[in-house]
């Protein structure tokens, strides 16, 4: 895991600020490239590829450790099964 994605999950699961290069946390959302990936809410997280299916997206969501995201023959996966990236929530 990048030391960047680390930081800004910690931040986040924390409820701080952060920002660094492209990564911004608000305290209560995540942020890549100004798109909302990651947002905490009541029991636990909602995750979206925001569109864009990207290795740096992916590693940033798998950063929770409560998911993996991947990708097969250019589909992505959330936990092994087909997803179309759209706002999920976990816990």
């Amino acid at each position: 895991m990048r030391q960047v994605t680390k930081e800004a999950v910690e931040a986040l699961e924390n409820g701080h600020r952060y920002f660094r290069s492209n990564t911004f946390v608000n305290g209560d959302s995540l942020f890549l490239h100004g798109n909302e990936i990651i947002r905490k809410v009541e029991g636990g997280y909602e995750i979206t590829l925001a569109g864009w299916n990207t290795t740096t997206t992916r590693e940033r969501l798998n950063g929770l450790g409560l998911v993996r995201v991947s990708t097969k023959n250019g589909m992505p996966m959330l936990n092994g099964k087909a997803w179309n990236g759209d706002w999920t929530f976990i816990q």
